[in-house]
C-alpha cells in the first residue's frame, strides 16, 4: 500500500507521466537510446526525494523501450537497439496502410510485458537474482547461441544468405582491441577502429539510409502507408485473447532474458521473435507484416525492463547499460541496493513495482499522443521526409560517442545495406551477427581458459546444456518444418 501511496502522490504521478512521455520521445530518436533518455532525466531528479527520483527514471526506461518502436514502424529506423526486431514486421505493416495498428499492437505488447515483468519481479525477486547468478562464461555463450538459431526462422526464404549475412555480421564484430588478450584486429592501423563498430550506425545506415537509397531509386513520392493521418489503433481484448499464448511466450522469455546480466532488451527480443516465427503454423508470413512478429519483440523487450531490475536490485549487479545507470542513480540518492534490501528498504521495491506498472499502463494513454505526434513526419511527401531520415541518422550516429567516424560507418554500411537487400542478403540477420558476436566470442573463450581448453564443459553445466539443445532445436525446426511440407506435396 506505501508503494501504491508514493506512485500516486500527486507531484510523483505528475513525473510518472512526464517522465513516460520523455522516454516514448527520446525512444522514438534514433541514437536516443534508453541509457541516454535516462541520463538526461538524471540531472532533473537531484531535488528529488530518493523513491521518488527512482520511480521517475524508471518511468523513462520504460517509456524509451516502447518509443523506439514508432520509428522502427513509421521509418525503418528503429529508435532503439532492441526495436530492431520491431522493423521486420511492423515496416511492411506500415507500407500496407497499418501503421496505426502496428503502433497500437506494439504499445500493447510493450504494457502487457512491462505489467507482467513488474509483477514477477516482486514475486520472485530473491529466487530470480539467485538464478541469474548461476550465468557464467558458458551460460551466456549458449545464450548467444540460442540468439544466433534465430537466423534459420529470420532467413528461411534463403538460408545459405541468411548464414552468410550472419558469418559476415560475427567477422565485423572482431574488429578493434581484443577483449581478452588485448591485440589489435583488423584495424588497419586506423586507431578509431580500436574500439570496434558499434552496431547503432551500423543499424541506422543499413536499414533506414538504405530504405532510403531505395525509394529515392524508384522515385517514390508518397507518404507512408498512403496514409494521412496516423493514430495508433486500439488493441482490445479480443486482440490479446486471440495471441494470448504468444504474449505470455514473449513476457517470459523478455523477464528471463534480461534478468541475465548484459544480456538485455535486444537480446530478448530476437530471441522472443524467433521463437514465435518457429512456433507459427504460417512462418512464411513473417517478414511481410505478421502482427505476431510486432507482439513478440515489443512484449519481449519491455517484459526485459523488469527483468533487468532484478539482479540491479536484489543483487546489486546491473542487469544491463540501462540498469547500470540506474544503480548508479540509487547510490547518488542514498538507496543501497543488495541482498538486505528486501529487509531494510521493503518501500523502495515495492514503489518500483508499482512504478513499472503505472508507467506500463500510461504508455496506453500517453503513447498514443506521442505517436500522434510523431507520425505527423509521414504525412510529408517523401522527399521531406528522407531529408528528414538523413538528419536523423547523422544525429543519431555522432552523438552516440560524439565521433564524427560514426557517421562514416553509417554512410559504408549503407550501401552494404542497400546490396544486400538487392542481392537478397539478410540485413537483419547481419546485425544479429554485430550485436551477439562479442557475447558469443568472449563467453566461448573466457570458459575454455577457466576449463583449461576443455569442450565438454558446455555440456557438464546443466543450464549450458539445456540452452543448447534449445538452440539446436530452434535452429533446425524451420528446415525440418520446410522438409516435411516438400515431403507432403511430393505425396499429393
Amino acid at each position: 500500500m506505501q508503494g501504491v501511496i508514493n506512485v500516486f502522490s500527486p507531484m510523483t504521478f505528475l513525473f510518472v507521466v512526464l517522465g513516460t512521455a520523455w522516454g516514448l520521445i527520446a525512444g522514438a530518436l534514433p541514437g536516443l537510446s534508453a541509457s541516454m533518455a535516462v541520463i538526461l532525466m538524471l540531472p532533473f531528479t537531484y531535488g528529488m526525494g530518493g523513491i521518488q527520483s527512482v520511480i521517475v527514471l524508471v518511468a523513462v526506461y520504460v517509456g524509451s523501450m516502447c518509443g523506439g518502436s514508432f520509428s522502427a514502424i513509421l521509418l525503418k529506423t528503429p529508435g532503439t537497439p532492441s526495436a530492431v526486431a520491431t522493423t521486420f514486421d511492423g515496416y511492411p505493416m506500415a507500407m500496407k496502410g497499418e501503421a496505426a495498428k502496428a503502433i497500437g499492437i506494439s504499445i500493447t505488447g510493450s504494457a502487457f510485458g512491462g505489467i507482467f515483468s513488474g509483477i514477477m519481479m516482486v514475486s520472485f525477486a530473491s529466487i530470480l537474482a539467485i538464478w541469474a547468478l548461476k550465468f557464467q562464461s558458458a551460460e551466456f555463450f549458449a545464450l548467444s547461441l540460442l540468439g544466433l538459431s534465430c537466423i534459420a526462422s529470420i532467413g528461411s526464404k534463403d538460408p545459405l544468405k541468411a548464414l552468410v549475412s550472419a558469418l559476415l555480421g560475427l567477422m565485423v564484430s572482431t574488429v578493434g582491441l581484443d577483449a581478452i588478450a588485448g591485440a589489435e584486429r583488423f584495424t588497419f592501423g586506423q586507431y578509431y577502429l580500436m574500439n570496434g563498430i558499434d552496431y547503432i550506425p551500423v543499424m541506422i545506415g543499413a536499414y533506414a539510409l538504405a530504405e532510403v537509397y531505395r525509394n529515392v531509386l524508384t522515385n517514390k513520392k508518397e507518404t507512408v502507408g498512403k496514409a494521412t493521418s496516423v493514430k495508433a489503433e486500439f488493441i482490445g481484448i479480443k486482440h490479446i485473447i486471440k495471441y494470448f499464448s504468444i504474449y505470455i511466450k514473449s513476457s517470459i522469455i523478455g523477464t528471463i532474458v534480461g534478468i541475465i546480466p548484459a544480456a538485455g532488451g535486444s537480446i530478448a527480443a530476437l530471441i522472443s521473435y524467433g521463437e514465435a516465427v518457429r512456433s507459427s503454423k504460417h512462418p512464411e508470413r513473417f517478414g511481410e507484416g505478421a502482427e505476431e512478429g510486432v507482439i513478440a519483440s515489443e512484449t519481449a523487450n519491455n517484459a526485459a525492463v523488469g527483468g533487468s531490475l532484478v539482479p540491479t536490485l536484489v543483487l546489486g549487479i546491473p542487469g544491463g547499460n540501462v540498469a547500470a545507470i540506474l544503480l548508479a542513480a540509487f547510490t547518488m540518492h542514498g538507496l543501497i541496493p543488495g541482498p538486505m534490501l528486501l529487509k531494510s528498504q521493503p518501500e523502495m521495491l515495492y514503489s518500483i513495482l508499482v512504478g513499472v506498472i503505472v508507467s506500463s499502463l500510461l504508455l496506453f494513454v500517453v503513447g498514443k499522443f506521442v505517436s500522434v505526434q510523431f507520425s505527423k513526419i509521414t504525412r510529408l511527401p517523401y522527399s521531406f521526409m528522407a531529408t528528414i531520415i538523413i538528419v536523423l541518422g547523422l544525429v543519431g550516429s555522432y552523438s552516440l560517442k560524439n565521433n564524427i567516424y560514426d557517421v562514416f560507418v553509417m554512410f559504408f554500411f549503407s550501401f552494404l545495406g542497400f546490396y544486400f537487400e538487392k542481392f537478397h542478403y539478410s540485413t537483419s540477420s547481419f546485425i544479429l551477427g554485430i550485436v551477439l558476436g562479442p557475447i558469443c566470442e568472449n563467453g566461448l573463450r573466457k570458459q575454455l581458459i577457466i576449463s583449461g581448453g576443455n569442450w565438454s564443459t558446455f555440456f557438464t553445466r546443466p543450464i549450458s546444456l539445456i540452452v543448447i539443445i534449445l538452440s539446436i532445436l530452434s535452429f533446425a525446426t524451420p528446415f525440418i518444418r520446410s522438409y516435411l511440407q516438400k515431403r507432403k506435396q511430393a505425396i499429393h
